[in-house]
């Protein structure tokens, strides 16, 4: 056998060094306590701090994506059957409430106005007619039911002109419109698309010439001041989001761009597809550098208990475990397990393995490390 082993190694010297280092290196477990003292060139190099309690959050990441706040959403079609014959607002353009986007010819809404006009007209001279039959009431020539009859019919009228009213404003037309008919006594079969938002065009469907209907969306308009930023949560992790709380996003296309608010909706469903749960944070977006449909991640954050800290950078991890150098005198370093939560904030939850106030190497544990290696190779 020793036969055999002399003669692998002198056939390969990196087996034979292989072999000698497995012998050299200390097994870090849990009883074993390797010491280290350092130079004072390498002190310079190490912080050391007390082991402390802090808080420690918890933390879910999620893959989200930028959206329309749908509450800010506006959907635009014409009030009335017609053919477009001038076109306002183009794609990208900003808009104010009320303004004209497109104009359009109705022959339905001329038809409407005329059946107004007619109706108003029927009521004047019903009033006339009721005026004339009060005075000859009063000279005794018709009778009460005469009188009463034609009031009626003034009734009946005013009904009539109420109803075609109603039908212009469906149609769009405002109180100021109807009494410039009234004055006027002309009919205006031209019909505006406006804005019913503040807001930028989005989508434009409308073409010169084209008829169009009640039911046909023109434009989207939509505020971008305020957007969403909408993820979903797989239903195991579900518990994690209430309303309200906090979350913090990136978006990986504005590097530098964090942005914070609080979750204001959580859905009570779980989507019967994904199996997922959908949230949203409201994100301000007042300079519209975040665009509708960006992809981002966001994170939910949960505040945590007070326990002992470790910093990240103090961390060893050597044989899919966690050390930490300890000093256990003027220069002189314990490599120690510990037993660590998941980190946070660059910092990692204390399980097992060190007490508060003990102190720890919490910078410079990599050239300390290197410096226990080095050693163990001489």
């Amino acid at each position: 056998m020793k036969a055999k082993l002399h003669s692998s190694f002198r056939s390969s010297p990196l087996m034979a060094a292989l072999f000698l280092l497995s012998f050299a290196l200390p097994t870090l477990g849990a009883d074993h306590k390797p010491l280290l003292e350092a130079s004072p060139a390498l002190l310079k190099l190490l912080s050391i701090a007390e082991v402390k309690p802090g808080e420690v959050g918890e933390s879910l990441n999620l893959s989200a994506r930028v959206e329309l706040d749908q509450h800010r959403v506006a959907r635009i079609g014409a009030s009335v059957t017609g053919r477009i014959t001038e076109i306002d607002a183009m794609l990208g353009q900003a808009v104010k409430k009320g303004e004209r986007l497109a104009l359009l010819n109705s022959t339905e809404l001329g038809k409407a106005q005329s059946d107004y006009l007619k109706a108003a007209s029927q009521v004047n001279l019903r009033r006339i007619t009721v005026k004339r039959a009060e005075r000859l009431l009063e000279s005794g020539v018709i009778s009460e039911a005469e009188f009463q009859e034609r009031q009626s019919v003034l009734t009946e009228a005013d009904v009539d002109l109420r109803a075609a009213a109603d039908q212009l404003r469906v149609m769009g037309m405002r109180d100021a419109d109807l009494q410039r008919i009234d004055k006027q006594r002309s009919i205006h079969s031209f019909s505006p698309v406006t804005a019913s938002i503040d807001g930028v065009v989005i989508e434009r469907n409308v073409a010169i010439g084209q008829v169009v209907q009640p039911a046909d969306a023109l434009y989207t308009v939509a505020d971008l001041s305020q957007l969403w930023l909408v993820a979903e949560i797989p239903e195991q992790q579900a518990h994690w989001a209430r309303q309200g709380d906090q979350a913090f996003a990136e978006v990986p296309a504005l590097p530098g761009e964090e942005v914070s608010g609080k979750l204001i909706y959580v859905a009570d469903m779980v989507d019967s597809d994904t199996r997922t749960v959908t949230v949203r944070m409201a994100l301000a977006n007042p300079q519209r550098l975040f665009k509708p449909q960006m992809l981002a991640t966001l994170k939910i954050s949960k505040p945590g208990s007070q326990t002992l800290i470790v910093p990240s950078q103090a961390v060893v991890r050597e044989n899919d475990k966690d050390f930490v150098f300890v000093e256990t005198a003027a220069a002189r370093f314990e490599l120690r397990p510990v037993r660590l939560g998941r980190e946070e904030a660059q910092k990692r939850p204390l399980l097992e393995g060190l007490k508060a106030g003990e102190k720890i190497v919490v910078g410079g544990a990599f050239h300390l490390n290197n410096e226990r290696l080095r050693s163990t190779l001489e």
